[in-house]
């Protein structure tokens, strides 16, 4: 099992939303000025007081699930390469949707930290199909590979989707450490930039023995509540103005959390 590189708690990851890749439909034909942006946003990141970053394909809608184009998983590796000799913070690698073999590989070729993972253990109803549970085919290339240093987080009944069956949230959690060899789980809301149920976070809080993180919904109004029952948050939404990070919405978010980390001692 992989330990996160965080050394304070709650540590917060900001996400860095890349723009629309090579091999997607909204692309626009300049990848210097996506990874140009990317580099900007992470190092703005950094600047605000985040602990780490997550890389991620969020604009390349429509997403493919189980493994992305080879354009964008080539454009992937290149920007986050090209981020990590900007930012001295751990580095996470996101590819939607749910391709998970992606995200290790580019992660183990860029000595990047972890990876974000959509459905480790269930089976989940989404916008681009169904997704199945991936933590055998996950835990076997990350054998293959030696990467054990490389964290998964692992989404429990994620976002944009809806698990086929009724398991309780707190039993999934138990499942993606137990059973799907996860490092950290993740409690969201239904859909980007929601609330998440503060009862869900209890539940898994309660319910495993790892850390729990945020993945949504997270500003400076209800921070200090939600994040007194977890180890760290994911945060993007709040963070941008018209796309791109904004260094004062970092700056304020990151002054309560430094208040809650003074309450902690």
């Amino acid at each position: 099992m992989a330990k996160l590189p965080f050394h304070v708690k709650p540590f917060i990851i900001g996400m860095v939303h890349v723009g629309p890749l090579p091999g997607t439909p909204l692309y626009r034909g300049d990848l210097s000025e996506i990874i140009e942006n990317a580099i900007k946003d992470s190092k703005t990141l950094e600047e605000g007081g985040v602990d780490g970053i997550i890389i991620e394909n969020f604009n390349d809608r429509v997403y493919r699930t189980n493994r992305a184009d080879p354009a964008v998983i080539s454009s992937m590796t290149l920007i986050v390469n090209e981020v990590k000799k900007e930012v001295s913070i751990p580095i996470g690698v996101n590819v939607l949707r749910d391709c998970v073999l992606d995200s290790i590989a580019i992660a183990y070729v860029t000595k990047s930290s972890f990876i974000r993972v959509n459905a480790l253990v269930e089976t989940v109803d989404t916008p681009e199909g169904i997704l199945r549970p991936s933590a055998y085919r996950l835990n076997m290339y990350r054998s293959l590979l030696k990467a054990w240093n490389i964290a998964i987080l692992a989404d429990i009944h994620v976002k944009h989707g809806k698990p086929l069956t009724k398991r309780d949230i707190d039993v999934v959690a138990k499942e993606a450490i137990e059973r799907g060899l996860a490092d950290a789980v993740i409690v969201t809301g239904r859909i980007t930039g929601e609330a998440i149920d503060l009862n869900d976070l209890i539940k898994v809080k309660r319910a495993v023995n790892a850390p729990v993180i945020i993945g949504s919904g997270l500003n400076p109004n209800n921070v200090k509540e939600l994040l007194r029952h977890a180890d760290g948050a994911i945060v993007g939404t709040y963070f941008k103005v018209n796309g791109r990070v904004s260094i004062e919405k970092v700056k304020r978010f990151m002054n309560v959390v430094k208040e809650l980390r003074r309450e902690f001692g």
